[in-house]
């Protein structure tokens, strides 16, 4: 049936709506510009909440499988599109995509001029839409406590290599937890209201993981997450990335449509290389915060200039505003598990602890 995706600025766009699509289905509209990595965008738990649009014009075309998931089930609170076909084509596929979203009960659209969707928000900035069968104004406000959703309620273990590595999840994606497994790491998922925990693992290192909305949500926990963050070896990707640059007095501000697709280009400043990303957020670190932090700037997108990664002057502390595990997205960025890595196995590093 025909639809509307309605912008909290009054745009409105028609499309084909999902069957069994009813009342109003409201998020943060933002667009990803992978042309592949469908699944993996709409399991991503900093998805949550989103109505995700994907620039590439045919979406589905390799179905849906068992393995590729980021989380238990979609994220998102709608997707749209240009074309998605009914028929897939890849042998590991159990399903088209349509059938995956109409099983979860995400409402989807076709037939949007998702171009001109796309360039609205880009000079408008990510906002509220609203997707039914009518032209809804959503509401203008912003949307929270998305992490409580998405966050472990329990502490959950994966691995039995010889580095144990706590962590901290707000929203993690299981590529995260696959690729520290991967490195001979033993990996204690720890909720991130529950900190105190770490005390009691006493893990080698912690990682910091990705997560969904503004990081100063988590305002409350950043006094007990700085203590551990300049104790033990710590990676953060992406939401962490923001936490460990808040904990130690940085701050965090709102790009205008934000940073999500598999071909980011970032230079590393320690090697002088540019490496291909995979991004999805929506705030940034501020440069100029980082002043008296003792984290400088080591990673910039080569696009607008903006921080993508900090590094400790003398702590092991290393943060990437990008994700390394790559999925979806380029590999380039792996590497940075594999210096996390050796930054734990340092000669003579011992457990010190808060």
């Amino acid at each position: 049936m025909t639809g509307c995706l309605s912008l909290e600025n009054g745009t409105v766009f028609k499309g084909e709506l999902s069957p069994g699509c009813k009342g109003n289905v409201v998020g943060e509209i933002v667009f990803f510009t992978g042309m592949t990595g469908y699944q993996e965008v709409l399991t991503d738990p900093s998805y949550k909440d989103q109505i995700v649009v994907f620039t590439y014009p045919l979406i589905g075309q390799y179905g849906i499988n068992e393995s590729d998931s980021e989380s238990a089930g979609p994220q998102v609170k709608g997707v749209v599109m240009l074309h998605c076909p009914d028929v897939y084509s890849h042998y590991q596929a159990t399903s088209s995509l349509k059938e995956y979203l109409q099983k979860w009960k995400i409402p989807y659209m076709t037939g949007v001029d998702t171009r001109q969707v796309v360039k609205t928000i880009r000079e408008l900035g990510s906002q509220n839409a609203c997707m039914s069968a009518s032209a809804q104004i959503p509401p203008s406000h912003t949307l929270k406590g998305q992490i409580e959703q998405v966050a472990s309620a329990e502490v959950s273990r994966y691995g039995s290599g010889s580095i144990q590595v706590a962590l901290i999840d707000f929203g993690v994606k299981k590529s995260i937890i696959t690729s520290l497994v991967d490195m001979d790491c033993s990996v204690t998922v720890v909720p991130y209201d529950r900190l105190e925990l770490l005390q009691e693992l006493e893990p080698d290192a912690i990682v910091i993981s990705n997560g969904p909305g503004d990081p100063k949500e988590m305002g409350g926990i950043l006094p007990q997450l700085k203590e551990y963050i300049l104790t033990l070896p710590t990676l953060g990707i992406c939401l962490g990335h923001q936490l460990i640059a808040l904990a130690l007095a940085g701050n965090t501000r709102k790009l205008l449509f934000g940073h999500r697709g598999a071909n980011h280009p970032v230079i590393d400043h320690g090697t002088g290389r540019v490496y291909l990303t995979s991004q999805n957020h929506n705030y940034v670190v501020e440069d100029e915060s980082l002043k008296g932090t003792n984290l400088k700037p080591r990673f910039f997108n080569v696009n607008d200039g903006s921080v993508e990664g900090l590094q400790h002057e003398s702590k092991p502390i290393l943060s990437v505003q990008f994700h390394p595990e790559a999925r979806p997205g380029p590999e380039d960025a792996s590497y940075i598990f594999e210096e996390f890595y050796q930054s734990i196995k340092q000669p003579g590093r011992e457990k010190i602890y808060a």
